[in-house]
């Protein structure tokens, strides 16, 4: 008798069954969505992890190896007898180092932390001999067992699955509830022959299922499509971005298995919450049922009265008789118009940011940067080779080196001390009356050193260092727009730099303000000194270990378009990538490929705001597709007491007005609040912003949510007023 009854119900009720159909489709394609590319996301991240660092688990190093040490051979034969050791193999050598690297590749990873002290033991070595790929490791959700904070990235994961499910099972609860809501009264008298609670929630649950185990279906294969779009349009708008591989769409038979699963779980409750309280009403209860709203009459809409008088009136009660199954599209709608609007007003501001401090600031410093990994400036010997290149203007090789200085408090310049010193400025204390002061080192080559004298108007000579005398006056100016003031006074002719426990003092050919075009932030509160290669040879490269990479800086000659700095960008590669390991970039592709990683940012994270204002409109459209029932008798009411076809449909669109409006209108001035937060927070001029304010977008995005939840009540109301109102306060049955 239920499946008669329930085959029977689906057919001669297709609005409600869409209905429910559509909210698990919406539902199901978002969750498949998720999980697809939360998938691909995690396999691309494993990817890059291992072009990066290498898919090796465990390593043992032995950075030196005397006549009675183990050699490689016996150290490779002792590991691989571990019953889960996969194999071992010679890793590369260490940097500046002599001595052996065997990479461990485990049968069962999970145990690595356990079993690789134990490995250790047995070679003779110590804990600080074995090395993790913490990282890689990380990704398969092993973790150190002692770390203090393990990372969290498969709870923040299930997380955000968790809330996910749960805010669909409310989406799709709100279609299973309209449509289980309009047979109070049917139930009510099924239950009065006999019928018993358990056999009417089994009866709509088997319903829920029969309508939506083909929109699960459909919806998980639509997520998988979406993120196969995903994918390639992420792979399209980072195509430029250098030092990442190509990221290729993958699937596994399991994700589509959890989804599938999820979705079925999401479903099961989602019509057991409506099914349960149904299930439990009395008889008499649910026979009294008029399958109306309940109207509260006793609050009165007073802003949509005042607007449009009591058709205002009426909309508004109907509404807060609606406030429950309309909460989840007022959230999402709310939710996807603020999301939307705050993202694309960031990203805005963000390039804007950029090109300020980045772009514009240093578009003048270089046109093409290569960088020499694992090179020492002093083995580099191309830099007459480059020189020679027609189509260079100015080729600057360089590399940089810490350090630190003391300065006593008599040194620091009038201007400095007129501002309260050191310590106030850049919160250095002070120790036996001097600071410690930071004391970058950028070496040049000789050549490059030579003109940068020649440009601040001093004899040239490579033996001596030029000191940028500067330091940003934090109290009189913002990081956006800062101002410097001289830091020491330019009377002394030596500086004296230590590191660790060396300590040297060398001759200061020149103070400047201005320092040679590099594309390098230097610190607010240091003391950079740049010295001639020469010099560094002979005085500081013992004592002072530089950082393992050098740079060279190339200014091209005339304008810098994209197909002049390509072609001579990769006439630099073929010269120095046959001795050297590099990495190139060139200013006018940097600025290029940042347009396009901002644009697919904001497709992308704009694509799940649209999807998060489709369900909201999909709510919309469950409830007007789904109120014939419900909201005939309470029309037919109002037509009873002289209410015209005309004023019913203004009632119409007043709701829709309301329904649409409102995330505008809560949004709009919270947009506005974080913009004006965000340019005070950066220090930017509110013109600059709002002359290139994404005003358009936002007004399109708006624009399409009043246009859908119109539509969704333009249909529902259509319906409605076709239908015969004057029969329906005779004769319940639905047609």
């Amino acid at each position: 008798m239920w499946k008669d009854y329930s085959r029977s119900y689906i057919k001669n009720n297709r609005a409600s069954s869409i209905s429910i159909m559509t909210a698990a489709l919406v539902a199901t394609m978002f969750l498949s969505l998720l999980c697809s590319i939360g998938y691909n996301f995690w396999v691309y991240d494993v990817e890059q992890i291992m072009l990066e660092e290498g898919d090796w688990q465990g390593r043992i190093v032995c950075e030196t190896l005397g006549s009675g040490d183990l050699s490689e051979d016996n150290i490779l034969s002792l590991v691989c007898q571990f019953a889960n050791v996969e194999k071992a193999v010679a890793g590369k050598k260490l940097s500046k180092k002599e001595g052996t690297v065997v990479d461990v590749y485990f049968k069962n990873a999970r145990t690595i932390y356990h079993d690789m002290p134990l490995i250790a033991a047995q070679l003779g070595l110590n804990k600080d001999s074995i090395q993790y790929n913490s990282l890689l490791l990380s990704r398969y959700f092993i973790h150190d067992p002692e770390a203090a904070t393990p990372p969290m990235l498969l709870a923040l994961y299930v997380m955000i699955l968790i809330i996910v499910a749960v805010s669909l099972i409310l989406i799709i609860r709100g279609s299973f509830e309209l449509s289980m809501n309009a047979r109070i009264h049917q139930f009510g008298i099924f239950s009065s022959i006999g019928a018993t609670p358990r056999q009417i929630r089994t009866c709509l649950l088997q319903e829920a299922m029969v309508l939506s185990i083909l929109p699960m279906l459909l919806g998980s294969i639509i997520g998988i499509l979406i993120s196969y779009g995903v994918i390639k349009a992420v792979n399209f708008f980072a195509a430029n971005v250098s030092g990442r591989h190509e990221a290729v769409f993958q699937y596994h038979p399991s994700i589509f298995a959890v989804t599938v699963f999820i979705s079925f779980l999401t479903v099961i409750f989602s019509a057991w919450i409506p099914a349960r309280r149904l299930s439990r009403m009395t008889p008499l209860e649910a026979i009294r049922n008029t399958n109306g709203f309940m109207l509260k009459k006793a609050k009165h809409s007073r802003i949509l009265s005042y607007m449009f008088g009591m058709k205002g009136e009426l909309a508004g009660n109907a509404l807060k008789a609606q406030k429950k199954s309309l909460r989840i599209s007022t959230l999402s709608l709310l939710l996807s118009f603020l999301g939307f609007s705050i993202m694309i007003c960031f990203t805005t501001l963000a390039d804007i940011s950029t090109r300020y401090t980045y772009f514009e600031r240093y578009q003048d410093a270089w046109d093409i940067m290569i960088t020499l990994k694992d090179t020492e400036i002093s083995d580099f010997g191309l830099t007459d080779e480059l020189q020679d290149i027609s189509r260079i203007q100015d080729a600057l090789v360089y590399q940089k080196a810490e350090a630190m200085t003391l300065l006593p408090e008599g040194l620091q310049s009038d201007e400095l001390s007129s501002l309260g010193g050191l310590e106030p400025i850049a919160g250095t204390p002070k120790t036996n009356g001097q600071f410690q002061v930071s004391a970058p080192i950028v070496v040049l080559d000789d050549t490059s050193f030579l003109n940068f004298c020649s440009q601040i108007g001093i004899a040239p000579g490579l033996d001596g260092a030029i000191v940028l005398n500067q330091i940003w006056d934090s109290l009189n100016s913002n990081f956006r727009y800062k101002e410097y003031v001289p830091f020491v006074r330019e009377d002394n002719r030596t500086t004296t730099l230590y590191k660790n426990d060396n300590i040297l003092e060398i001759p200061v050919l020149s103070y400047t303000q201005n320092p040679p075009a590099l594309r390098e932030e230097y610190d607010n509160y240091a003391l950079v000194h740049f010295i001639p290669l020469a010099m560094w040879n002979k005085t500081l490269g013992e004592g002072f270990e530089a950082e393992s990479d050098s740079y060279i800086r190339i200014l091209s000659d005339g304008t810098a378009n994209l197909a002049d700095l390509n072609g001579l960008e990769q006439e630099i590669v073929r010269l120095v990538s046959e001795q050297y390991e590099i990495e190139s970039e060139n200013r006018v592709q940097e600025r290029l490929s940042n347009d396009s990683l901002i644009q697919g940012m904001v497709m992308i994270l704009g694509a799940f705001c649209v999807l998060l204002a489709i369900i909201g409109i999909a709510n919309v459209f469950s409830n007007t597709l789904g109120f014939l029932r419900q909201r005939k008798r309470e029309f037919a009411g109002y037509m009873s007491i002289g209410l015209t076809p005309q004023e019913m449909r203004k009632m119409f669109c007043i709701e829709a007005f309301v329904i649409a409006g409102t995330p505008l209108l809560i949004t709009l001035p919270l947009t506005v609040l974080f913009v004006q937060f965000a340019i005070t927070a950066s220090y930017l001029d509110p013109m600059v912003f709002w002359s290139e304010a994404p005003i358009l977008p936002i007004l399109i995005f708006a624009a399409a949510i009043v246009l859908f939840v119109t539509l969704a009540y333009y249909i529902g109301g259509k319906r409605l007023l076709q239908c015969d109102l004057n029969e329906t306060l005779r004769n319940d049955t639905l047609i």
